[in-house]
């Protein structure tokens, strides 16, 4: 199989500390760097003759508004940069390079004419309504993740926003481009993988105390509102979605994650989603916040035809099969979380540019990797009751 990437799949921590450029966010699960070789993947090609006018909001912990690239697309201006502590908004201006600042998202959307596009690298809890409003003035809107937060109101609401809109909508869920995923829908866009009969995603980031965050909204999160990473290796390979859900949740020592510690009410540091998937499949979705060791986003894909865990093991690939990640524009790279940033950047401009639809997590895939974890929560605080979760398709 030598056509094969052979690229380790579960990432170290290692890894994650040895790259300088990761220093202020050594303390965060899944943030390592990799740099993209351009020989090593096909050659980009420009699909406009103009610029994207674009806002970032939000210059927080983990610094998302900058991190992902869009001050470096060549297809892309950002026109302006908002947060609500004016000491991140001028760090996010001149990280940016970009004159125009604003106190808040409501006054960029209010004042700034040039905008054709936002990304939201806020706090969770505020995605779903930002989207909403951003959409609800005509723009294309990506977000971090995840999608929602913990309500399925809101999950409906921003479906519905999103088919009433001519805006494009996204979500920057990282594991989407890790190699191996990347390779695997590859794979299952030319049925060439197989049905997916098991599958396991894991996001494990051992917090004894919560990270910093805007009002405390990491403070007691239960780890299936936080399930896009682990999610996205079955909703990310296959474009499918979740039917159903039994989830058991260990109770937690740590005081953030006690029903005491936190507005959530939330008594677990782990939580072990096992869904059924559409295709009449099996997955297994592990998040958790208290359990030390290996960290970082990982799974593994069981087809009717072999095996994805770190380098493909079933049947013989048609020869010549390519299963690079795409190619990056100039000035523009993989970035953190296994590379993925430029890549998800770059998608969110093409569609925009080209008024076409993203072809990786639109809002269907969103939701459906979103939805999966507020249900399974549910299910963790019934003690594993099955329960059925909704369904998004995209288009409708």
């Amino acid at each position: 199989m030598g056509n094969l990437p052979r690229r380790e799949f579960l990432v170290t921590a290692a890894m994650a500390a040895a790259a300088p450029a990761l220093a202020q966010n050594a303390e965060i699960a899944g943030f390592e760097q990799q740099a993209v070789d351009p020989d090593a993947a096909p050659a980009w090609e420009p699909y406009a003759d103009r610029k994207l006018r674009v806002g970032l909001v939000g210059n927080g912990l983990c610094k998302f508004a900058s991190a992902f690239f869009f001050q470096d697309h060549p297809l892309v201006e950002v026109v302006a940069v908002s947060d609500l502590l004016p000491d991140r908004c001028a760090e996010l201006a001149q990280t940016t390079r970009c004159a125009t600042t604003y106190p808040s998202l409501e006054e960029m959307l209010d004042k700034e004419q040039r905008l054709e596009a936002v990304f939201l690298a806020t706090d969770a809890p505020r995605h779903a309504r930002q989207a909403i409003h951003v959409l609800e003035r005509g723009l294309h809107v990506a977000s971090a993740v995840p999608a929602c937060f913990g309500s399925l109101e809101d999950a409906e609401a921003l479906y519905d926003a999103v088919r009433r809109a001519p805006g494009k909508y996204m979500v920057f869920e990282t594991s989407t481009f890790h190699e191996p995923v990347h390779a695997a829908r590859t794979m299952a866009a030319a049925g060439v993988l197989g049905d997916p009969v098991y599958v396991e995603g894991e996001y494990y980031h051992y917090m004894t105390t919560p990270l910093p965050s805007y009002e405390d909204w990491r403070v007691g999160l239960p780890p299936q509102f936080y399930p896009t990473h682990s999610n996205a290796y079955y909703v990310s390979v296959a474009g499918g979605h979740f039917t159903e859900v039994s989830c058991y949740g260990r109770p937690s020592i740590l005081e953030h994650l006690t029903p005491a510690g936190n507005r959530y009410g939330n008594p677990f540091g782990t939580e072990i989603a096992l869904f059924r998937t559409d295709n009449g499949g099996a997955a297994r979705m592990a998040v958790s916040w208290d359990t030390p060791g290996h960290e970082g986003e990982m799974g593994r894909i069981r087809t009717t035809r072999g095996t994805y865990a770190g380098n493909w093991n079933g049947a013989e690939l048609p020869e010549g099969f390519d299963l690079r990640r795409p190619g990056l524009p100039p000035g523009v790279d993989g970035g953190g979380h296994g590379g993925s940033h430029g890549y998800l950047c770059d998608e969110f401009v093409r569609a925009c540019l080209t008024n076409s639809e993203p072809r990786v997590n639109n809002i269907a895939w969103a939701l459906n990797m979103t939805v999966a974890g507020i249900v399974a929560h549910e299910s963790a605080l019934k003690d594993g009751e099955t329960m059925k979760i909704p369904t998004y398709r995209w288009p409708v």
